[in-house]
């Protein structure tokens, strides 16, 4: 049973005072709510930042239904249909049939000379390089926060140490690296007549990245943590006796989730495209992975005679690179309402 406020109002002299009842929800209102409901509710009303969530998740969402929706399909990304069946290529390796061989058995085409499905390599190829990019923004957020906070709290030969080793690392052209290591890495477990697995590939992929990914977060927590330590609620744990992981846990961390989480949003569709463009330069994976790069590689061999083939992979990853920088945006200024745009 929900219960009314009363309020007196004052009526004119010799009369009585006049009592009039609040309404349930007007008191309801009065309730205070905590940051993340204030967040929340300031991330709903921002219109492009909800639009943009619901973009991200049905990419999402693409990647880890992928081998079901292809099983539905009818099809996989491996299978050489142009090759196989007659009919589906010419002569010289390029679908018959107009817009890329387009058809209602065929929704993307198939690709040239080999005559594999598009639509299941760009919904295989999405769920390859989201899922090396979470686990590369997984790892570099997790080393960022370990060795910012450890840098900022701990400070002196802790935080330079930490420090020169987040300058060196910095000074390195990450591209340049990226292209001149991966072979490197790859060779130190596979001899050189034998084909590198798949597996390795991902994990030398994963390792590049993160290797050279770090520094910029963790700089960011270290400057947090610097201007936090000497505030009253830490000074506060101090005196009561909480030990250095509670006040790290309990009274840090919090108020670190704002630029953890903008952070992490920002970093992952850097880190797709980093994975595209090694896998483009033919560094990463290779056939036959369905990938976002390895489909942009064979569409700049193929663009001249049949355009279509890099038409999707590439309306793909624009609409989730914008997307994600745009939920990116929203998310900071749900966090901090007076930064502007």
């Amino acid at each position: 049973m929900t219960s009314s406020t009363e309020t007196t109002v004052s009526g004119p002299p010799g009369e009585p005072d006049e009592i009039t009842t609040a309404a349930p929800e007007a008191a309801a209102e009065l309730v205070g709510r905590s940051p993340g409901q204030l967040m929340w509710l300031r991330f709903k009303r921002d219109r492009t930042g909800v639009i943009s969530a619901y973009v991200v998740g049905f990419f999402f969402v693409v990647a880890i239904l992928a081998p079901l929706i292809a099983k539905l399909y009818g099809k996989n990304p491996y299978t050489l249909y142009g090759t196989n069946e007659p009919g589906l290529l010419d002569d010289f390796g390029y679908p018959i049939a107009p817009n890329g061989g387009m058809s209602g058995r065929f929704w993307f085409g198939i690709e040239p000379n080999l005559g594999r499905d598009v639509f299941t390599q760009l919904i295989y190829g999405i769920r390859t390089s989201l899922g090396i990019a979470l686990a590369v923004t997984i790892a570099v957020t997790l080393t960022a926060i370990l060795l910012g906070i450890s840098a900022g709290y701990i400070g002196g030969k802790v935080d330079y140490f930490i420090g020169r080793i987040t300058d060196l690392l910095m000074a390195f052209p990450a591209q340049l690296f990226f292209v001149a290591v991966m072979p490197v890495v790859t060779a130190v477990f596979v001899s050189p007549v034998d084909e590198t697995p798949t597996y390795l590939r991902v994990v030398a992929l994963i390792t590049v990245q993160w290797f050279l990914g770090w520094m910029g977060l963790a700089r960011l927590l270290r400057g947090q943590v610097l201007s936090l330590r000497e505030r009253e609620f830490i000074e506060a744990a101090r005196v009561t006796g909480a030990s250095s992981w509670r006040i790290v846990r309990r009274e840090l961390l919090p108020n670190l989730v704002t630029p953890i989480l903008v952070q992490s949003t920002l970093m992952l569709p850097t880190f797709v495209t980093a994975e595209a463009g090694l896998s483009f330069l033919g560094v990463g994976l290779v056939e036959p992975t369905p990938d976002w790069g390895r489909m942009f590689a064979r569409g700049a061999e193929v663009y001249q005679n049949d355009i279509t083939y890099m038409f999707f992979p590439g309306i793909a990853m624009v609409i989730f690179i914008v997307a994600f920088n745009l939920l990116g945006d929203s998310v900071r200024d749900a966090f901090d309402p007076k930064a502007a745009r």
